[in-house]
């Protein structure tokens, strides 16, 4: 069971040819837990778990298991999709062998998946992974959205413990009033319209902002759970930070907003980053 309710979608490296920068990667991980952050998506929903192949994957994964410091002392996730079912599930295989706290189970773009076929995907890799499993939605990318029914019948594993879902958000108090036993995360992608979210039961956040604000977003989220009073000054600064990643491209801006504080993350693989 993963323990922190707040965790950083960290960008991928990549050098000026846009190969994979491992080690860029794992420097701005390192800079987060000196921080304080004590988790971590890696691989995961900033936009480039599908222009990684399975290698460069493998690659980041072994680079982190060697992390010692960093994989005992922080939840690290690691995003789990490709178009390939096979390629998914060779990537469980090896994360089933590592100490990586859970996996962010995604869906692949373009193919349109029936619910069934995504069900057997889905069983497949949370057979293969024997880790926690957050599943994510995200149907504005992939064309797919997981219907409830197929969010509960994942739920009746012990190993799911929560849904990711950037689509509906609706869909959560669904999901919260039919899961059977046990405790279910919902988890918000992003911080847009996150107290809304949290009304509807988003208990998590798995956050881009915190990139570049680490402590002030982890903060007012958790400010905004417990309903606590927040300063106008406070919310003014992370409406600033909102609009600074938000506006445009997100992980376009967060590269060109990172490397402002001198963290390398290199560019964007083309066709994100073109101007």
């Amino acid at each position: 069971m993963l323990k922190e309710i707040y965790h950083i979608a960290v960008p991928t490296a990549f050098q000026d040819n846009e190969a994979l920068d491992t080690k860029h990667t794992l420097d701005h991980i390192r800079q987060l837990y000196n921080q304080g952050i004590r988790s971590v998506l890696v691989c995961g929903s900033t936009g480039e778990q599908h222009s990684l192949s399975l290698k460069e994957k493998v690659e980041l994964l072994t680079a982190l298991e060697e992390e010692e410091l960093l994989v005992s002392d922080m939840e690290i996730i690691f995003g789990v999709s490709a178009i390939r079912q096979s390629e998914a599930e060779v990537l469980a295989k090896e994360i089933s062998k590592t100490n990586i706290a859970a996996i962010l189970l995604g869906y692949p773009p373009y193919l349109l998946p029936t619910q069934n076929e995504a069900l057997i995907y889905s069983k497949s890799i949370i057979s293969l992974v024997k880790k926690p499993v957050i599943l994510y939605n995200n149907p504005a990318r992939t064309g797919f959205d997981l219907s409830v029914e197929s969010v509960l019948e994942l739920a009746k594993s012990d190993s799911v413990i929560g849904l990711k879902e950037a689509g509906n958000s609706s869909k959560a108090s669904d999901i919260l009033r039919n899961v059977s036993d046990g405790v279910f995360y919902i988890y918000a992608g992003g911080e847009r319209d996150l107290l809304q979210k949290i009304q509807y039961g988003f208990s998590r956040l798995s956050s881009i902002a915190g990139n570049i604000a680490p402590i002030r977003i982890q903060s007012w989220f958790e400010g905004l759970l417990s309903g606590n009073m927040i300063e106008q000054k406070e919310i003014d600064c992370i409406n600033d930070v909102l609009e600074t990643i938000y506006n445009g491209s997100p992980i376009v801006n967060l590269k060109r907003e990172l490397s402002h504080e001198g963290v390398d993350l290199g560019r964007c693989r083309k066709p994100l980053g073109n101007s």
